[in-house]
């Protein structure tokens, strides 16, 4: 469980105003000294994540957060990312006090059902003055799951939370989506090709490739790894066609081109953009390549900051598919790792593969893209597109 990627973990984002106890309860809860406590208003400054076993929920991290309300000199900073924080959050906890709800929780609250995040009520501090039953009365009009604890001293608090939490688990975290799962039938045969290039971990092969091996035989199916250099090889000693061919994308052309039309082909990329994202919403983003326009701006989001090689996929090899494809060449800019910046002017937003993020925050991503009329979509399927094969490439899910 302490191995487990955090893209994997549910993400619990802990929201509530400056003092009310969210640090405290974050150390009562991981049993450890994580954040640090104190008086002085502002003391959780960037958010400080944690990774733990919450039993019988699994693997999952913490997220404290700022106080919204912070009134100190970077207390509008701080609230920007506290507010970031929304994005990647699957479910919240609100830590209030015995002054029940104020304008404060009250936006916090609109914020968890604009993206539609489930949460629950922590009332801190009760051994030390009760909420009125009026004030208890205005939380159950927004949630009617309540914990009145004491984060210092009720020894019962992790048992209290993680039966609220279990409560508001997403149904996607109870019966988390299969990769392939739903495509393939025990006994199958999928070919994986996986170029080795300057990108690939010394050693090991990048995530999405090991997760993808790992679903094949969860499914009872037989995978067969190959470089594309041997995947016609492949092809030629197996007796039986394999249901599917799955491939980096940057190896999509040479798949295409020797993978017989009968047999379908897909990319590790597109694959998580169904995992991750949003398949279709992807898939209708991509149209608006026909739209652009010399120099119009093109945002290009990755998830995970590596050391860009010269034949980089996301500063070289769509940049160059791009201009092949349209015939002039585009604005990019890029950004990294998981701040979302202001989207506005930008004419479409191409986003990695997300293997090293949840899944709630690409979909946050595609909802604010969408509530600003910006077209959004991923790497795999924008080189599909400019390669002329991606209705080939998405047509075993049938564009769901």
């Amino acid at each position: 469980m302490n191995k487990t990627p955090k893209s994997l973990r549910l993400h619990i984002g802990i929201f509530g105003k400056t003092n009310v106890g969210k640090s405290s309860f974050l150390n009562a809860i991981t049993k450890q000294n994580v954040s640090i406590v104190s008086d002085v208003e502002g003391t959780t400054t960037d958010v400080v994540e944690k990774s733990i076993e919450l039993f019988p929920i699994g693997p999952v991290t913490f997220l404290d957060t700022a106080g919204i309300n912070d009134n100190t000199k970077l207390g509008h900073l701080r609230k920007e990312k506290t507010l970031s924080i929304l994005q990647r959050t699957d479910v919240a906890i609100l830590i209030i006090d015995f002054n029940g709800l104020t304008n404060y929780e009250e936006e916090i609250i609109n914020y968890f059902n604009e993206y539609n995040i489930p949460y629950l009520v922590i009332i801190n501090k009760y051994d030390i003055n009760q909420i009125t039953a009026e004030k208890y009365n205005e939380i159950i009009e927004h949630t009617n799951i309540i914990i009145e604890t004491s984060t210092l001293n009720d020894k019962d608090i992790c048992s209290k939370v993680t039966s609220g939490l279990i409560k508001i688990l997403p149904d996607e975290y109870i019966n988390p989506p299969s990769i392939l799962g739903d495509k393939i039938s025990s006994g199958d045969t999928i070919l994986l090709v996986t170029p080795i290039d300057k990108e690939a971990p010394k050693g090991r092969l990048i995530l999405p490739e090991v997760q993808t091996i790992r679903d094949i035989l969860d499914n009872d199916c037989i995978s067969i790894v190959v470089q594309e250099n041997r995947l016609k090889q492949a092809m030629e000693n197996l007796k039986v066609k394999p249901k599917l061919v799955v491939t980096d994308s940057q190896a999509f052309k040479t798949v295409n081109e020797i993978v017989p039309n009968s047999i379908p082909i897909t990319s590790f990329s597109i694959l998580f953009a169904r995992l991750k994202g949003d398949l279709k919403s992807f898939i209708d983003g991509s149209k608006a390549i026909e739209n652009l326009r010399p120099n119009d701006k093109v945002l290009i989001l990755e998830s995970c900051t590596h050391h860009a090689i010269d034949d980089d996929i996301a500063k070289v090899k769509i940049p160059k598919l791009l201009k092949q494809k349209l015939g002039f060449d585009l604005n990019f800019e890029y950004k990294t790792g998981h701040d979302f910046p202001s989207i506005s002017g930008y004419k479409l937003i191409i986003h990695c593969g997300a293997c090293m993020t949840n899944r709630k925050e690409v979909l946050s991503r595609i909802l604010i893209s969408k509530k600003k009329n910006i077209p959004i979509t991923n790497y795999g399927i924008v080189i599909s597109y400019c390669l002329g094969i991606l209705d080939r490439a998405v047509n075993i899910f049938e564009c769901e």
